[in-house]
């Protein structure tokens, strides 16, 4: 079957302009109302340079096929999961290639009430519609375009996820990666009694300071410098579309996602005790226990934003966190935000009168972990066999990759939705010796 390479598992995303252009975008747009059947589409942008054109090429493809788009023009992704339901639209798409390279772009896809839409839930589709050419008459009636502004409503409603009297009036690095996310915190910085410390804080195309990822080691630097020139109690660093969010201690240590996910589910279950917990399947220990410990339940879904959602929707679970900093709220839609991770934690700092240092300190001895380790290789598949046929050992499960498990140690390795990578996690329990040993030990393996 004849495939368009800029088509992903969970999005449609390319180099600009031989993977993704203004042509797809506007086939998409009228292929998407079509399968839908959608009257109205919200959609919005993120700051990159090819952002305009493909918004503008799928608006002109939305509104041909007879379909309203609401524009919220540049917005972080979680603005178009809260606004297709606010505004009771048929579907969303946000315009973002996220962390990559400046010179991607892609779209991201929601149905009604911003139920994700990926490859094996319509993507698969509209790709052979466009091959197929099979788009349908314009329709008779052009549909308009209404460019709105509802960040005052998006910030409401993150209210009902904190207490702004109960956070303490702390020094906070606030790093937007010259993304998104600057004019949300502008809008929300009134309504809260810290002290923003903004770093690379204007949205800026040409990425100045490099591309807003804060998963690389090289751009933490600048949150971590802010922390110290400032004496700041907490630092937060966000990718380009502002879905996620990355935390630094006061002595600006960089804290793994892992141990957020236990913070927010400790955090979440102080006021919502015996709720479902969702979390994905690389680094698990800590997480068990915290929600043991807090008297909810967990339960294991395979990683990525699709099957998490469909997880959290099928048990009904509050919350759903994954290592890579995607935290899934189901009063959000069940959608992923890098807003309200920032609140709770902030909240919990206040709760408890602990420094994070303080409150992730006992997770981190309990259970130290390698964070995720990324290979590229040629053979991802054959080397994922060949670790599973020198692990037989240890007791073994395939849900997502392989994780393997023994008394005092545990791994996962799996491989990329989008490229030629292997993704390795170790964790031990308390033995940070024990981890880097087999740490070291799978990735010569890996490399060999």
């Amino acid at each position: 079957m004849a495939t368009i390479p800029g088509f992903k598992a969970y999005d449609i995303r390319g180099k600009v302009p031989s993977e993704l252009n203004t042509d797809l975008a506007y086939k998409v747009g009228r292929a998407v109302v079509k399968y839908l059947n959608a009257k109205s589409f919200v959609i919005g942008r993120d700051v990159r340079e090819s952002s305009p054109d493909l918004s503008n090429a799928l608006a002109e493809g939305l509104t041909d096929a007879g379909a309203k788009v609401y524009d919220l023009g540049l917005c972080g992704t979680e603005m178009i999961y809260f606004g297709t339901p606010f505004l009771e639209c048929d579907g969303g798409v946000m315009i973002t290639a996220s962390h990559n390279p400046p010179e991607y772009n892609g779209l991201k896809f929601v149905k009604k009430g911003s139920v994700p839409m990926g490859y094996g839930s319509g993507l698969s589709d509209i790709e052979q519609m466009i091959l197929n050419d099979e788009l349908g008459e314009k329709a008779h009636v052009k549909g308009e375009i209404a460019h709105i502004d509802i960040m005052k409503e998006f910030i409401h409603s993150l209210s009902r996820f904190y207490d702004a009297s109960k956070i303490k009036p702390y020094k906070v690095v606030v790093n937007s990666g010259n993304g998104c996310i600057g004019p949300a915190l502008d809008a929300i910085e009134d309504k809260l009694p810290i002290q923003m410390i903004k770093v690379f804080h204007e949205p800026d195309s040409s990425f100045p300071n490099g591309v807003p990822n804060p998963l690389l080691p090289e751009n933490r630097q600048p949150t971590v410098d802010a922390i110290k020139e400032h004496g700041a109690d907490l630092g937060v660093a966000w990718d380009g579309d502002y879905d996620r969010c990355f935390f630094f201690d006061e002595n600006g240590e960089f804290i793994e996602g892992y141990y957020i996910v236990g913070l927010l589910a400790k955090s979440i279950l102080k006021t919502n005790p015996g709720e479902k917990i969702v979390h994905d399947p690389r680094l698990t220990w800590n997480t068990l226990d915290v929600v043991k410990e807090a008297g909810g339940e967990a339960v294991v879904s395979v990683s990525g934003h699709a099957f998490i959602k469909e997880k959290m929707r099928e048990i009904n679970s509050i919350y759903g966190g994954e290592m890579s900093a995607h935290h899934y709220f189901r009063d959000n839609a069940y959608s992923d935000s890098g807003m309200i991770p920032f609140l709770l934690i902030m909240q919990l700092m206040s709760d408890e009168d602990k420094p994070l240092s303080e409150l992730v300190g006992q997770m981190i001895s309990n259970y130290p972990c390698s964070g995720e380790i990324n290979t590229k290789l040629d053979d991802p598949k054959a080397k994922v066999e060949e670790i599973k046929a020198k692990y037989t050992d240890g007791k073994m499960d395939t849900l997502d990759g392989v994780s393997v498990e023994y008394e005092d140690w545990r791994f996962n390795v799996r491989m990329s939705n989008t490229e030629p990578l292997i993704r390795l996690n170790v964790e031990s329990k308390e033995d940070e010796k024990l981890m880097k040993e087999k740490t070291e030990e799978l990735l010569a393996l890996i490399r060999s």
